[in-house]
C-alpha cells in the first residue's frame, strides 16, 4: 500500500524566532553601515601633489572656482580640462564640449590661458569617463608631457570611479592623485534625506560596481 502514495514527508530546516531576529538585525546593521560609509568611500580625496592638474569639465561653476584656487596655490605646470560633447545647449554655445567650456570658464576666472589644455573627448554612448581619460593621456603625449604624477579633480561620489579610470590608463608610469569637491545640491552627511542625494549615491554605487566588476577596457593607447 505504501508504494502507491502520491505524497511524501521531508524534513525542512527553517529559522527559529531567534534566528529571524538575528538575520533581521544583521540586515539592518549592514544597511546602516552602507548608509554611513558609502559617501566617504566614493568621495575619495588622496592627492599626489602632481605636476599636472586635471579637472572633469562637467563640474559646476562653484567647483571650477575651487579648481582655480587649487591650481594657483599648487605647483602645477599645466591644467587639463576633460569631457565630451555638451548635453545641453550644444547648438547654441560657441563651446561644443565640456572640456572647452571648462577651459574658457577657468580662463575667465584668472587661470593663464597658455597653461590650460582642453582635452575634448570624442562622442561616445557609454564609458564616457574612460573615453575622456584616454583623450587626456593623448593630449599630454602629443604635447610632449610625461608627468611623474597628476592630480585629478572630480565631484563628490563620482571621484573614486574617476580615480580608478585614471589609474587604469596612467599607472604605473604616472602616480595618480584625486581631489573630491563637496557637492552643493545635497548634504553628503545626510544624503538619504534628499532625492538628489539618493539618486546620486545609488547611481554612483551601481556605476562603481560596474566599473570594478564588469567593465572590460579596450586596448590602451601607447606612449
Amino acid at each position: 500500500m505504501n508504494r502507491f502514495r502520491l505524497t511524501t514527508v521531508r524534513e525542512r530546516r527553517g529559522f527559529t524566532l531567534l534566528g529571524w531576529g538575528m538575520l533581521s538585525g544583521t540586515l539592518v546593521a549592514l544597511i546602516i553601515l552602507f548608509t554611513l560609509t558609502i559617501y566617504p568611500f566614493l568621495a575619495l580625496t588622496r592627492p599626489a601633489q602632481g605636476e599636472v592638474l586635471v579637472v572633469e569639465g562637467w563640474l559646476p561653476d562653484y567647483a571650477l572656482e575651487k579648481v582655480r584656487d587649487r591650481f594657483q596655490d599648487g605647483n602645477y605646470q599645466s591644467l587639463v580640462t576633460s569631457g565630451g560633447e555638451l548635453s545641453v545647449g550644444f547648438h547654441l554655445s560657441r563651446y561644443k564640449t565640456w572640456a572647452q567650456l571648462a577651459a574658457a570658464t577657468l580662463a575667465a576666472q584668472g587661470v593663464p590661458a597658455e597653461k590650460i589644455i582642453a582635452a575634448s573627448a570624442p562622442s561616445v554612448k557609454k564609458d564616457r569617463t574612460y573615453a575622456s581619460v584616454l583623450e587626456v593621456k593623448k593630449q599630454l603625449v602629443e604635447k610632449g608631457l610625461f608627468p611623474a604624477s597628476i592630480d585629478v579633480v572630480s565631484l563628490g561620489s563620482h571621484s573614486r570611479r574617476t580615480w580608478m579610470m585614471y589609474q587604469m590608463i596612467f599607472s604605473p608610469d604616472t602616480q595618480v592623485g584625486i581631489y573630491s569637491i563637496r557637492p552643493h545640491n545635497y548634504d553628503p552627511e545626510g544624503w538619504w534625506s534628499s532625492s538628489a542625494g539618493v539618486r546620486t549615491i545609488i547611481g554612483e554605487t551601481i556605476a562603481y560596481l560596474y566599473a570594478r566588476l564588469i567593465f572590460n577596457p579596450p586596448a590602451l593607447i601607447e606612449n
